[in-house]
């Protein structure tokens, strides 16, 4: 009942309100990616604690003017390592609320396979923060497995450093605890974040592996011979494991994420107790670069930083391969989401510095467009 009056309240919530004139800097940001070239297509949602407050589709699906107009309640994105804080991270916040998961458990615990060396000492939260000493990811030779083997590879590749000691970004951080998740909750990944995370927050068309019906509404991420292609997950690694993973293949509407971000930056409420998402979110007395699954504003994986410069210390996000991007910033009481697909045949040069300039001019004026959000008692710059 609690969950059924919740979705009503987001979905509600996340109806976007007639654009206002502080939002033409946010229009002319994303409109000025289209014309360079940066993406054929985008859609914006910004909003606040109160729910969305701008939301709006660009361009089109491919270069093709006459392909269709992106919006952000109907289009899907393959919205790339969103997936892991989007399914994953909100997986594994579920089960801690619920004392299934333990963060500082060893993997081992979870997972019998992930054994030798010094894979025992590898915790939950090493995953999720990504000091576990796993590689970025496996060698294009080695994904052309079958999934079962694919993840038989992943159980023994060397760590490249001791456990704890430091951050190196993984794709294989997120899909052993995809494969946690699934051990946990009795159920593969994919069915428990559409039980448990994206019905619950009214996130409707949200899914992993859209069957072919739903192809007309996915922006394509690729082509093949001069076809676009839709619906297939972008991530090669993913694809061999079939789609389903815990660190890609996830395909959502900007307006379901903005459903996403509004239950972040009201701290759970009511699926997970605030004292859990607080654990996963607050840096402590340092600023840390990785937070549990989501990145802060003391990452420096990019140049420019997408968190811009007028975002607080609270604030913390997400960017995917693809061109995607959540950010929260409960200091600003804001979100946004941007949803591009980049990857399909960028016409600029350095298409990703390109895209992370965007990003960041985006973020600055999204918090100088909701209001109450720029406070000088904050940053007096903006």
């Amino acid at each position: 009942m609690v969950r059924a009056l919740y979705s009503a309240l987001i979905l509600a919530g996340a109806l976007p309100h007639r654009a206002a004139a502080q939002f033409d800097q946010v229009d002319a940001i994303v409109r000025d990616g289209v014309r360079r070239g940066v993406y054929p297509g985008a859609a914006v949602v910004v909003g606040n604690s109160g729910g969305a407050l701008f939301a709006r589709g660009y361009g089109h699906f491919t270069w093709n003017t006459r392909s269709p107009v992106p919006t952000p309640d109907s289009t899907l994105w393959d919205i790339a390592s969103l997936t892991k804080v989007v399914a994953t991270t909100a997986a594994v916040a579920l089960l801690v609320d619920q004392r299934k998961l333990v963060l500082d458990a060893p993997v081992v615990r979870y997972l019998p396979r992930f054994t030798g060396g010094e894979r025992p000492r590898v915790t939950v939260r090493m995953l999720l923060d990504h000091t576990s000493g796993l590689p970025a990811g496996l060698p294009p030779t080695q994904r052309r497995v079958a999934p079962d083997s694919l993840v038989a590879i992943i159980y023994r590749t060397p760590l490249r450093r001791t456990p704890g000691t430091a951050e190196q970004y993984s794709d294989l951080n997120a899909i052993l605890l995809g494969l946690i998740i699934e051990q946990v909750a009795r159920r593969p990944l994919d069915r428990f974040v559409a039980e448990a995370v994206f019905a619950p927050l009214g996130m409707t068309s949200t899914r992993f592996l859209p069957p072919p019906a739903l192809r007309p509404r996915i922006a394509p991420t690729a082509q093949w011979r001069g076809i676009p292609l839709a619906g297939e997950v972008h991530d090669r690694t993913a694809g061999w494991l079939g789609g389903v993973a815990g660190h890609a293949g996830v395909f959502a509407t900007a307006s379901d994420l903005g459903r996403y971000a509004h239950w972040w930056l009201r701290r759970g409420v009511p699926l997970v107790r605030p004292a859990t998402v607080d654990t996963f979110i607050l840096t402590g007395s340092a600023p840390r670069a990785r937070l549990l699954g989501w990145e802060s504003r003391a990452t420096r994986e990019y140049t420019p930083s997408p968190y811009g410069i007028l975002l607080s210390a609270q604030a913390y996000g997400h960017t995917g391969y693809t061109g995607t991007m959540i950010m929260i910033d409960p200091g600003r009481d804001l979100y946004l989401i941007f949803l591009t697909n980049r990857a399909f045949g960028p016409r600029v040069a350095k298409p990703f510095a390109a895209l992370h300039q965007i990003r960041a001019r985006l973020v600055d004026a999204a918090v100088r467009a909701v209001p109450g959000a720029c406070k000088a008692e904050i940053r007096p710059i903006c």
